[in-house]
């Protein structure tokens, strides 16, 4: 199962559908837009400073492998309460995914490191599905909220065909999607599934080391090498392979004929929501697997005695 990328993902639309969804100057979104124009009032997702891109950006270390990993990093309900507190303005007479539903298929253990088993269940909230599939697959429910966000538009203007490609999962740059792959919970499961195996089998195109990156499905538009510092890291080219050329990181709402956003959205939806991406919980001095580097956790530790009389 190896999907291709979405080339729409790298363009400006999800700039412009993405990252303008908040008034300028709003510290703050105003609540959820329900279909039909009618406002439901909730309490708003709280938003951080972008830094400029130009400055700021680092092609070899997107998002900290602590970040990308961490799926403890938001619980089923408050993935709920921040998919409410965002201005939604749906197309389609689809609903906000807050509102969205879905009965889910059970998934099997691939075993190993990889995928645990997802369970599935009737109507489950996107919230839900979307802390089910983390805690599965090891891999943090933002993650998964910014690739949604970045792909598909699908947390601020969603659609029906967003709905039908929310990660962009099996849409390759030069045809259509492959419709098996096709409904949201498939979508989110299968992208989570793909980062985990890009983990669990790292050595690919894009892996850690100096590694040639184009800035644009047209390859006539040029590359250059980054040093990729991290395999979540590794993970992002993995599945959107382009860099923003420098029009890009100067002119992140429009860029130019050579520009692919979709990494750069990536990092700037995080700074917008969530703070830093390269931040990490702990200090450094501590394991590394307690900073989930190269996307694995601490094994279990020995298992203790009972005290006497417990």
């Amino acid at each position: 199962m190896i999907p291709a990328k979405l080339a729409a993902a790298a363009l400006a639309t999800v700039v412009l559908l993405g990252l303008a969804a908040c008034a300028p100057g709003s510290s703050v979104t105003e609540g959820r837009q329900w279909q039909g124009g009618a406002t439901v009032r909730t309490a708003p997702t709280p938003e951080f400073e972008i830094p400029a891109a130009s400055e700021e950006f680092d092609p070899g270390l997107i998002v900290s492998d602590d970040a990308f990993y961490d799926a403890s990093a938001m619980n089923a309900a408050e993935i709920q309460r921040f998919l409410e507190g965002l201005d939604c303005r749906p197309d389609d007479d689809v609903p906000c995914l807050a509102d969205y539903r879905q009965t889910t298929e059970s998934q099997p253990a691939v075993g190993g490191r990889h995928c645990a088993a997802y369970e599935g269940a009737t109507r489950e909230r996107a919230s839900r599905i979307i802390q089910k599939v983390s805690e599965a697959c090891g891999v943090s429910p933002r993650t998964l909220l910014v690739l949604l966000q970045k792909e598909q538009s699908l947390l601020t203007r969603p659609s029906e065909s967003g709905y039908l490609r929310a990660t962009g999962y099996g849409c390759p740059d030069t045809a259509d999607c492959d419709a098996k792959y096709f409904g949201f919970f498939n979508q989110v499961y299968n992208a989570a599934w793909q980062f985990r195996q890009y983990t669990e089998e790292p050595e690919r195109a894009y892996r850690i080391g100096a590694v040639k990156v184009q800035y644009h499905p047209d390859a006539a538009c040029g590359a250059t090498k980054v040093t990729i510092r991290n395999q979540a890291t590794a993970n992002l080219y993995n599945y959107t392979p382009y860099q923003p050329s420098a029009a890009t990181l100067a002119a992140p709402e429009t860029g130019d004929d050579c520009s692919a956003f979709g990494n750069l959205n990536f990092w700037r939806l995080w700074h917008r929501w969530f703070g830093d991406p390269q931040a990490e919980r702990y200090p450094g001095f501590l394991p590394e697997c307690s900073r989930l580097v190269g996307g694995h956790s601490c094994p279990p530790g020995p298992t203790l005695p009972a005290r006497p009389g417990a």
